[in-house]
């Protein structure tokens, strides 16, 4: 149970911060959102609150938030329908009424000759009973109004596709930089409640059982060199101790003022990277702590180790790309829960890292020009920068709709190889 509520906490966070990044911006260029939705499928929780509905949705597989004007508006009015309305103060008509017009006292009904929803608002037609032609205004928050549900209407104004190419761009580039804002966010936060690691080569804990407490090291000692070689920081010494797998090392520390030396054999650790099988050395000795670091020191922290997780990543990426790693060493939602429930048995920094770690891989990855993606997109706005016009939508939609195909397909596979690495 525990692993099913870290799970859900960690996955609701990157999609919620990711839809927060486009919906904040959207709502700046004056777009018209339409849903926030947090996961897929049916829904389980809605609520209204202005303009937008805010659902929860069964599948965890994502969110989105539906925008105006990204998709082609629904709503129409064809001539020879028969609409009621219903006007404000102002004479604006300020609800459409589709069907069940009955329920609805004081409509005037009109059988519709003329419409224009997107940019001049008017429908024009005739009352019951007159022959007059007669336009009416339509407030820009009008509704429609059938069977029950309200659906407002996009002047054109509100909707995506009308914005300046910039407000376009940063409103889809907003959900992946969110990703990264909150995974650099969760580090630091992590710092200040952890300690920041000491770049200083000063043993911190010391593993029971591993090569240096079998040799005699302790918390709190000072490495000065190993065989021979100089050590002014802990990446001198990771560094020799990872390429020294296996061989015997001696290493001279300062305990109490007092210089002292120890005979160590690094471990071997092997494992695989892609064909290639790695050899390192494991020495069983952690950095120490700053217990108590600034906030400077905090946020410095979180901005450096955001930045090398997001270097590791690109490298995996670029592994993936040249064949090193085959498509088993993907990870669906299946294998990113066993490895969360993994890391929750571990504790709470360990999870509140993880949350980071995977936050960053998701804004990475919306941002590959793969197409219906968020970087998909962004490319389009490239190209559109470039030629000066937008391409053809339907164009864009029909690449955005076998792009989507391709990566539903890939998760399928992807998580039929989890549920057989870890359930079969």
């Amino acid at each position: 149970m525990n692993s099913v509520i870290a799970f859900i906490i960690i996955f609701g966070a990157l999609v919620f911060f990711h839809e927060l990044g486009h919906f904040v911006f959207a709502k700046r260029a004056g777009i018209l959102c339409r849903e926030f939705a947090i996961g897929m499928g049916p829904k389980i929780l809605a609520f209204k609150k202005n303009e937008t509905q805010y659902t929860l949705r069964l599948l965890p597989i994502g969110g989105y938030v539906r925008m105006a004007g990204e998709d082609a508006e629904m709503l129409e009015l064809k001539p020879g329908f028969r609409a009621g309305l219903i006007l404000g103060e102002n004479e604006k008509v300020k609800k459409v009424i589709l069907n069940n017009k009955d329920r609805y006292p004081d409509l005037r009904v009109v059988e519709v000759a003329d419409a224009d929803l997107d940019k001049e608002l008017y429908i024009k037609g005739y009352e019951e009973g007159e022959e007059t032609l007669q336009t009416f205004t339509l407030s820009e928050k009008a509704v429609f109004i059938e069977d029950g549900v309200e659906t407002q209407i996009a002047p054109w104004d509100r909707q995506f596709n009308s914005k300046k190419l910039y407000q376009r761009f940063l409103t889809i580039f907003a959900g992946p930089a969110m990703n990264f804002v909150l995974a650099f966010v969760v580090l630091a936060v992590l710092a200040m409640l952890a300690g920041v690691p000491n770049e200083e080569p000063i043993l911190g804990d010391v593993i029971e059982g591993d090569p240096a407490s079998e040799a005699g090291l302790q918390q709190g000692d000072v490495v000065t060199s190993i065989a021979g070689k100089e050590i002014t920081t802990w990446t001198d010494l990771t560094d020799i101790i990872s390429d020294s797998p296996g061989e015997e090392l001696t290493v001279d520390v300062v305990r109490g003022g007092q210089p002292l030396s120890f005979e160590v054999t690094p471990r071997v650790e092997v494992y695989e990277n892609g064909d290639e099988e790695i050899r390192q050395g494991i020495m069983g000795v952690y950095n120490d702590l700053i217990e108590s670091p600034s906030i400077f020191q905090s946020i410095a922290y979180g901005a450096e180790r955001t930045y090398e997780f997001t270097v590791l990543i690109f490298d995996l990426l670029g592994q993936l790309v040249t064949g090193q790693f085959s498509i088993d060493a993907l990870a669906g939602p299946v294998g990113i829960y066993k490895n969360t429930e993994q890391v929750a048995a571990a504790g709470v920094y360990q999870l509140m890292q993880w949350g980071a770690v995977l936050s960053i891989n998701l804004g990475i990855m919306n941002l590959l020009p793969l197409p219906a993606l968020d970087g998909g997109r962004l490319l389009f706005f490239g190209v559109e920068a470039l030629r000066g016009k937008p391409i053809d939508r339907q164009k864009e939609g029909m690449v955005h709709f076998v792009g989507f195909a391709l990566l539903m397909l890939l998760m399928i596979v992807v998580t039929w190889n989890d549920i057989q690495r870890y359930f079969l």
